[in-house]
């Protein structure tokens, strides 16, 4: 692995990383994401001043039973990875590197248990990083479909959440029958769960046996 010993990580506000997301991950958008923790990489940069190269946010569960199917002991203690993106030319194994600095942060100052994370096999990502990162692999989702506004993906509930100003025009359009909000067929996507802790693994693991 290479030598990240003049890599930091930092926890952020959203807004510092936001921008960020929406220009190097391949999905361009923060929305709807409840975000809970949030990092950002950096490297060495020019004059000594370190420079973002990547960034991460953790959030609630973006499927409201999805807290319940995988920490049904303590639903409010699972956290889903909902982005993670480095820029292209950081060194190999810089993903793997940044998801065990969050994680040895997140041991040490939450009390989350389960982390849970999808790769999206419609842009080709199957979760070897999250393999690499000891991720366990628990399976596929269903084929589903996006919901396309502007040429950006958005998920299929954010037509049915008026409390979001967003979501109300997003809404208005679709009822208007705007050619660009339409929905869109998708691939399935890889399931992963990490578990903070041995205990709660084999709670989780005896309750599901049971």
């Amino acid at each position: 692995m290479p030598d990240f010993k003049d890599y930091t990580v930092e926890v952020v506000p959203r807004m510092a990383i936001q921008e960020f997301i929406h220009k190097h991950h391949y999905s361009h958008n923060t929305n709807g994401i409840q975000g809970l923790e949030c990092f950002a990489l950096f490297a060495p940069g020019n004059f000594g001043i370190p420079k973002m190269v990547g960034a991460m946010m953790y959030a609630i569960p973006s499927m409201p039973n999805t807290a319940k199917a995988y920490n049904p002991i303590n639903p409010d203690r699972c956290v889903e990875l909902r982005r993670l993106v480095c820029i292209d030319d950081t060194p190999k194994n810089a993903e793997s590197f940044f998801i065990a600095q969050t994680i040895k942060w997140l041991r040490q100052n939450t009390d989350y248990e389960v982390i849970i994370s999808f790769a999206d096999k419609q842009y080709g990502h199957t979760g070897v990083i999250y393999r690499a990162s000891n991720f366990e692999f628990v399976g596929e989702t269903g084929a589903g479909r996006v919901l396309m506004v502007d040429g950006r993906e958005y998920h299929s509930r954010s037509l049915s959440q008026p409390i979001k100003p967003y979501s109300r025009r997003i809404r208005a359009r679709w009822e208007a029958k705007d050619p660009d909000v339409f929905f869109k067929k998708r691939k399935s996507k890889n399931r992963y769960v990490y578990y903070l802790n041995k205990g709660i693994k084999k709670k989780i693991k005896r309750l599901k046996k049971a």
